[in-house]
């Protein structure tokens, strides 16, 4: 209960709409329940007694009894989905704003389609609770106090026959929540699965393609799918045996009170409109019950799924800031790593760096795949924390400084570009939508993107699609280098920027890069180890130790891991003009 709890408690700013809608509950229950009292002046003064004074004024009552009731029922349905459905975005917004807290780390281990089942399917399930359940719980719950106070009041011993049922139901209630709220957690997990699985597959339709695995993924598919089949049948199932079970049991109850009432009328103990009376009554106090078992099952779901989403509500983000943090001025001296080590789950991934950086200074780093390369710029941006050791910046250790002024003075071009469903223009500004088309204009010039975006069929107004699929991968990386550009951040990373684009497109992109670099502090990761000639140093890592550190020509001489990087690369390219340029590289 303690996640209902939680879920009542986010409803508290809404006390206000909850107490109208409470009032039209109590309203709709207290009429509902006068309809059996009407029962026994109906029965006994107009078909027993032939009065035609009751004839006169019965029929009237009822029709303002069904009319009252009918516009209760709408004003307290209107108000509690207004107010489920607050809840409901509230939680969305909290989760949505939570999970863009997280670190890199958080969602390496939590897939994008688990991510969009949180957020989409758990999200609805706890929308039916919010809405529905308390409407449920408050109104039928009124209406069994109410139409037991009538049975009592109308007969208090048949009352009790018919009460000796209703302990009877409680172990069903109890035993059908416990499955429901089991099998919905399964149902929600596949469909997280299943939701990863899709955004997968779409994405990476090309790859699907290309390796003729459409007959695969379909199977795959289709298993995930038969599972969920499976689960929610088992939940139909437990549903819809939950209500003649309880029908049955009512069953037993209203035989039990139709024998000993209609001994008692028999005998003329009792008047037929008193039994009829107590019968409505009775036969009203089942359908409320039923109700609230079904809603019981209704929580069920809501609390597994509420269950999933506070489980990441409640996570502490790995990365966050400091209590009053400093706010880091523009760099003017440089980055200092001292003495870090960096662990991915427990493994080591850096070892005992100790690197000085100037500002205004172009390093590079290379090595082999595995070697901490990305690791290590990651450590810049607070992307993860060092394990030991520290990261300065002009002597601020960035653990100290908010998050906001420390990524402020960071821009990032990758190898692979992200770009998102929207124009040119928006792609370009995104670190800051206010700027002016002028400096949209000027930052595209200055990549060497401003020719093929007016090419475009709206130019800087152009959609460039999910993920800019409507560009080529130099349009895409030179679109990014435009928004860096904007950004006009002191330092730069470049995570090998070139590595995915042909000889055509490299060249224009690493034109765009020579302008993005000037006066910036820039850290390379290069894959392609002739764009990295010109840097100031260059850093050799391999297994996450620096074995090696100075600049092209020097190192080439040292013929040491760059040297066979430089050369083991120019001899995979066959090219005899590559190995006569190492040749006089190294003089």
């Amino acid at each position: 209960m303690e996640t209902f709890k939680r879920l009542l408690f986010m409803a508290r700013q809404y006390y206000v709409r909850f107490i109208f809608a409470a009032i039209c509950m109590i309203i709709a229950g207290g009429l509902q329940s006068a309809l059996p009292l009407i029962a026994k002046p109906a029965i006994d003064d107009i078909f027993v007694s032939k009065n035609l004074d009751a004839l006169k004024w019965i029929p009237f009552v009822v029709v303002a009894i069904f009319l009252f009731k009918g516009l209760a029922n709408y004003g307290q349905n209107i108000i509690m989905s207004s107010i489920g459905l607050r809840i409901v975005t509230d939680l969305r917004n909290k989760l949505y704003e939570q999970i863009q807290k997280q670190s890199l780390s958080f969602f390496a281990d939590h897939p994008t389609g688990l991510l969009m089942s949180r957020i989409t399917n758990d999200v609805g399930s706890v929308q039916t609770a919010a809405s529905e359940a308390i409407t449920a719980l408050v109104k039928d719950s009124f209406m069994l106090i109410s139409l037991v106070g009538v049975i009592f009041y109308t007969d208090w011993k048949l009352a009790l026959i018919a009460m000796v049922v209703f302990p009877v139901t409680i172990y069903p209630i109890a035993w059908f929540g416990r499955k429901i709220r089991g099998l919905t957690t399964s149902t929600q997990i596949t469909m997280g699965t299943l939701n990863s699985l899709l955004q997968e597959t779409i994405s990476g339709t090309r790859i699907v393609k290309a390796f003729g695995m459409e007959k695969y993924e379909s199977k795959r598919f289709a298993a995930e799918n038969e599972k969920l089949f499976k689960y929610n049948l088992k939940a139909v199932s437990v549903n819809a045996i939950s209500s003649p079970l309880m029908d049955f049991l009512g069953g037993l109850g209203i035989a039990a009170v139709i024998f000993y009432g209609g001994y008692n009328v028999v005998e003329g103990h009792s008047t037929p409109g008193t039994f009829f009376s107590f019968i409505a009554a009775l036969l009203m106090l089942y359908e409320p019950v039923k109700r609230l078992t079904n809603i019981n099952n209704t929580i069920n779901q809501g609390i597994a799924g509420a269950d999933r989403i506070f489980s990441i509500i409640d996570r502490v983000p790995d990365i966050i800031d400091k209590d009053n943090p400093l706010n880091l001025p523009p760099i003017n001296r440089g980055i200092n790593i001292e003495n870090v080590t960096f662990c991915y789950e427990k493994k080591p991934v850096l070892k005992n760096i100790n690197l000085s950086i100037k500002a205004g200074e172009v390093v590079a780093f290379v090595g082999m795949s595995g070697g901490g390369k990305t690791s290590l710029v990651n450590l810049i941006p607070r992307f993860y924390d060092v394990s030991a050791g520290r990261v300065t910046i002009d002597g601020y250790d960035i653990r100290d400084v908010s998050l906001q002024s420390l990524r402020k003075q960071i821009a990032m071009v990758t190898q692979q570009t992200i770009l998102f469903n929207d124009t040119v223009r928006n792609n370009i500004a995104y670190g800051d939508i206010q700027r002016t088309e002028e400096d949209v204009i000027n930052a595209a010039k200055a990549a060497n993107a401003h020719d093929f975006i007016m090419r475009l069929p709206k130019g800087y107004d152009s959609n460039i699609g999910e993920l800019g699929t409507k560009l080529s991968g130099g349009e895409k990386q030179r679109i990014s280098i435009a928004r860096a550009l904007l950004k006009n951040a002191p330092i730069l990373i470049l995570d090998e920027a070139t590595s995915s684009l042909d000889t055509e497109a490299e060249i224009e992109v690493q034109d765009a890069l020579d302008n993005l670099m000037k006066g910036r502090t820039t850290l390379v990761i290069a894959h392609r180890l002739s764009t990295i000639r010109n840097a100031n140093r260059i850093i050799a890592l391999v297994n996450g130790v620096i074995i090696e550190e100075g600049d092209h020509e020097t190192l080439l001489k040292k013929k040491g891991e760059y040297f066979r990087l430089y050369n083991l690369q120019f001899k995979d390219e066959g090219s005899d003009e590559k190995n006569d340029q190492l040749a006089e590289d190294m003089g």
